[in-house]
């Protein structure tokens, strides 16, 4: 076992009594040592019950032989920092994530890992350091939140946004928003919705990575924790099985993700993750291959922002292994793989059935032929950019109108609450991509003002920046190459006319070549915005969108 580097002889002696310092018996120092990787704390929704979950998975390790031993792992709350600089340090703290948990797991010799994230890049992260690690290991979110309710209707944190812009237009009291305010998110859990966190945990159990029922089980459900107790058991067998991320996170098992997350309606920020987590197993995923997988997958459920069910409907329906088996009905999915259950991806989904067909359709029934995502390329766009298609208003497929160009997202909202933006117009904002704003901030703050104006069907939003999980209409993020790197978002001027083409995977500034050569002779590269600190050191080493944001 790897821990006999640190237990094993008389040299280490010293290293005994160090444990015994903290009250561990020879007993426990005899059984292989189980990294528990917690990223609870008090600022996150979605990781403020995860000390409860941590407690199951110590138990399910004990029951089956371990020694659980807990470190705390850091963690942003996106919706906290939402809108402001605080932004900036999200997607930055996927990598901080990995490389603290790389640090304590291999400074310490654990020979498994339990990984317990629940949110946007607390997961990625964490699935980041399994690869890097390749040590045995097992992912167990905290599960999502409930959806609120408001007057008969659900609701979830995205209502929340999208009221601010209907105060703005006046469809909506300040009253009415605090009521609002007071039942959007009713407890704790990953927020309601096809957002970020639930689409990556999700994807999590795709991957064979957690367990079925990781990505939908509610939080405030008992049967999160005996899936707890269930992942801390499961870390064992892979100990002795010597199971390890390498194996089971292969290039069919991001063919697997991906189509998944086309037929749930996924975040648009899968496309940076996915990718992420593949290049720290040494697989490379081509954009154009996201395409393709997109293209021939129907789109089977339509949860919030873009359809009216949230993640209980999905956990109610047969949750994610119900979605995989429909997709394998069509040929859709490898099932050869390998998973953390100890089976395979067949032997998981074998005798699952839908139990809510109006929530995950048939494909014949599918709410549209192709996924949820796609990738478009284009002169403004040559290294591609993603669109959540599944949530763009038909009307809005194809679009042509003037830009209206704005360097930072704080311009661009001033502009839009102010009534400045028309119907028509399509919002370009840019530096706000990974070197450029640093850090690449979600942009949930403009869609949805946008969203609550009512202009969601009449206004597109393009930016080299991402956009939240819960966003929705027309928002094209990830142009690649960005603003920062001189790419053609940077030379956009207020009135171009830009064109959209959803369908034909386009995107493209109708501006003829020789003028756009002459202003990009004319282009200087702006001062950094932050130049201290891990912003500035992240600015330096931060690769393009199209990437997956990776540092060099």
């Amino acid at each position: 076992m790897k821990s006999d580097l640190v237990l094993k002889g008389i040299e280490r002696a010293p290293h005994r009594s160090l444990f015994k310092a903290m009250g561990y018996t020879d007993e426990e120092l005899s059984r292989p040592l189980i990294a528990i990787a917690n990223s609870a704390n008090e600022i996150i929704p979605g990781h403020i019950h995860l000390d409860k979950i941590v407690e199951a998975v110590k138990t399910g390790v004990r029951m089956a032989g371990g020694t659980p031993i807990e470190f705390g792992v850091i963690g942003v709350c996106d919706g906290i920092a939402m809108g402001h600089e605080g932004m900036k340090y999200s997607l930055a703290s996927r990598e901080l994530i990995a490389d603290s948990i790389e640090s304590m797991v291999l400074a310490h010799a654990f020979d498994g890992v339990v990984f317990i994230p629940n949110c946007d890049k607390i997961i990625p992260g964490m699935l980041m350091a399994a690869g890097r690690l390749n040590l045995p290991s097992i992912v167990i979110s905290g599960g999502p939140m409930m959806a609120g309710n408001y007057n008969g209707n659900r609701v979830d944190l995205n209502s929340l946004f999208e009221g601010v812009g209907a105060v703005s237009a006046g469809k909506m009291s300040e009253a009415e928003l605090k009521e609002l305010e007071e039942v959007a998110c009713p407890g704790c859990g990953s927020c309601s919705g096809m957002f970020t966190a639930n689409t990556m945990n999700c994807m999590t159990e795709v991957l064979g990575m957690g367990l079925p029922g990781n990505g939908t089980i509610p939080a405030t459900d008992a049967r999160r924790i005996r899936l707890a107790k269930t992942a801390g058991m499961k870390v064992m067998d892979l100990v002795k099985s010597d199971l390890r991320p390498s194996a089971i996170m292969t290039e069919k098992a991001f063919a697997n993700a991906f189509t998944v997350d086309m037929a749930i309606g996924g975040s648009t920020n899968t496309v940076l993750h996915l990718p992420a987590i593949a290049h720290e197993v040494g697989i490379t995923l081509d954009l154009n291959w996201i395409n393709e997988i997109g293209q021939k997958t129907p789109h089977l459920a339509y949860l919030r922002p873009g359809g009216i069910h949230h993640i209980q409907d999905l956990d109610e329906a047969g949750g994610i292994p119900a979605v995989m088996s429909v997709l394998n009905e069509k040929g859709l999915i490898s099932t050869e793989l390998n998973t953390v259950t100890g089976k395979t991806v067949a032997e998981n989904i074998t005798g699952v059935r839908v139990k809510r067909p109006e929530v995950i359709c048939s494909p014949a029934k599918a709410y549209h032929d192709q996924g949820g995502l796609a990738i478009l390329w284009g002169n403004l766009s040559p290294a591609g950019a993603v669109v959540k298609q599944s949530a763009v208003a038909p009307e809005m497929m194809r679009h042509e109108g003037p830009a209206r160009v704005f360097d930072s997202e704080d311009l661009a909202i001033q502009a839009i609450l102010g009534g400045k933006i028309k119907s028509g117009d399509i919002v370009v904002i840019r530096y706000e991509g990974p070197k450029g704003g640093p850090g690449m901030r979600e942009m949930l703050g403009p869609t949805s003002a946008i969203a609550g104006m009512g202009l969601d069907k009449e206004v597109a939003l393009l930016t080299d920046g991402r956009f939240s999980g819960a966003s929705r209409g027309a928002s094209i993020g990830h142009i690649s190459p960005e603003a920062m790197e001189g790419g053609p978002i940077a030379l956009v001027q207020e009135g171009d006319r830009i064109k959209i083409d959803i369908p034909g995977k386009r995107v493209d500034l109708m501006v003829d070549e020789s003028e756009l050569a002459r202003r990009k002779a004319a282009w200087r590269q702006p001062e950094p915005k932050i130049k201290t600190g891990y912003l500035g050191r992240y600015s330096k080493l931060v690769t393009s969108a199209n990437t997956g944001a990776v540092l060099k």
